[in-house]
């Protein structure tokens, strides 16, 4: 039986979706309030994990253990490290990693988790293509790309640290939760999907944008939820 974990990292990410549920149960754990309930005719777990990578670990881990999701679909805001993604427009991952691991000193490359044999977290082709047909669908005016997903506990504000996500990781967004939840998905054998709406540029001035644009961009990425999930069997 299908079940998807939908997990967003702060409420205006999630708070259209769960207003839009069926006859819901909400059942709290670590603090996170989970709402089980329909979704277009999907039955979904839609939670607010919180902000930082292990709040979204451990997201993930409830997930798996209490609701026995079968998919993970994150969704939520990001800043652009691709020239070719403007604010507002969507990334749907191809994969994911932690920008902020580091243990070079060993022989591992930059973002490696150490003993894991992987630098990167791949999302599921599948729900890559059901994402992407979505946003044709509900915001067909909304330019999508498949992309990588870098993720750290800071926010990206800074063009060097900027231009560091991009030449060393290859990165085209940078966000603060979608590598730990690709990391839980991946070991728990869950096929996963981040899909990010782009809030700001991740340099010098998202300051400024990411509370102008943040709301807006955060209901795109839902709208394209809700359509997505009624095709994910």
């Amino acid at each position: 039986m299908t079940k998807i974990g939908i997990i967003g990292a702060m409420e205006l990410e999630v708070e259209t979706l769960k207003s839009k549920l069926k006859d819901v149960k909400i059942i709290k754990k670590a603090e996170m309030d989970f709402y089980e309930g329909n979704l277009n005719g999907a039955d979904v777990v839609v939670v607010r994990c919180g902000i930082g990578k292990v709040n979204a670990a451990l997201c993930v881990q409830i997930l798996a253990d209490i609701f026995h999701i079968t998919h993970v679909i994150n969704t939520g805001v990001a800043g652009s490290l691709n020239a070719a993604l403007d604010i507002g427009d969507i990334l749907i991952s191809k994969d994911a990693l932690h920008h902020d691991m580091d243990v070079t000193i060993f022989g591992y490359r930059p973002g490696e988790v150490p003993q894991m044999g992987r630098l990167e977290f791949e999302a599921d082709p599948a729900l890559m293509g059901l994402a992407k047909s979505s946003c044709e669908r509900v915001c067909p005016d909304i330019h999508a790309i498949y992309g990588r997903v870098v993720s750290g506990d800071q926010f990206i504000s800074d063009g060097v640290v900027k231009d560091k996500l991009i030449n060393t990781f290859h990165g085209d967004c940078a966000e603060m939760e979608g590598a730990s939840i690709a990391h839980g998905a991946y070991l728990n054998s869950i096929p996963f999907v981040i899909i990010r709406a782009i809030s700001d540029k991740a340099d010098g001035s998202a300051e400024m944008d990411y509370p102008t644009f943040e709301k807006a961009a955060a209901e795109n990425s839902a709208r394209l939820v809700e359509d997505m999930v009624k095709y994910i069997s």
